[in-house]
């Protein structure tokens, strides 16, 4: 069965795209807003695609009403935002900061999150999240009035206490639990996890 997919109309292949790439990692960003409000809100086209530089990349589109997207209005003003990682503990409330509310309302405040302060950049982390990046732009692509790409360097890493070993800087797969986008409301975890024969240490072909 094949998809051509400049045929198929752009909701058919977002169905095929979400549905097929799976699990997706979910950049779950928060930034203020120009009037002092907490905003965060996920989003599963991100990934991080460089260590030197370190950077990652998120994808927007637009809100349903057709405006553009708090967070991203956020980014455009200020060159800054926080990508934080949710975990098994955070994942309702990662869900329920997915739905779209008036920008005079916070996100944190309807989910139960906590803003904490981020060290190098003057947008808030989320104090429950599993680790936190905090990032400048380093570039915007445009692709229509539909779509921007975000690519961002990442400055610092906050993690929770436990998920890092500090001396090799190791992540623990007992304590760092991520889960990861599926399609509609469906996610996943990261439970089952093994080995295949003949992998070496060190960058591989398959990143």
């Amino acid at each position: 069965m094949d998809f051509e997919l400049a045929r198929l109309p752009a909701l058919e292949r977002y169905k095929l795209i979400i549905g097929l790439v799976i699990p997706r990692p979910i950049g779950w960003v928060s930034t203020w807003n120009d009037n002092g409000v907490a905003n965060c809100a996920p989003f599963s086209f991100f990934n991080a695609i460089s260590e030197d530089p370190p950077l990652c990349i998120l994808s927007f589109n637009r809100r349903s009403d057709g405006a553009m997207k708090h967070t991203l209005k956020n980014i455009h003003r200020t060159g800054e935002y926080v990508v934080n990682l949710a975990d098994e503990s955070t994942a309702n409330a990662m869900h329920v900061s997915s739905f779209e509310i008036p920008e005079t309302e916070s996100e944190f405040a309807k989910t139960g999150l906590t803003p904490a302060p981020a060290k190098m950049v003057k947008h808030p982390r989320i104090a429950e999240a599993a680790a936190s990046l905090e990032c400048k732009v380093e570039r915007i692509i445009e692709f229509g009035p539909e779509r921007e790409l975000v690519i961002g360097e990442i400055l610092l890493i906050h993690a929770r206490e436990g998920i890092v070993d500090p001396e090799t800087k190791r992540v623990s797969e007992e304590n760092y639990r991520p889960v990861g986008r599926l399609f509609a409301n469906r996610y996943c975890t990261t439970r089952q996890r093994f080995d295949l024969p003949g992998a070496l240490p060190g960058p591989c072909a398959t990143e």
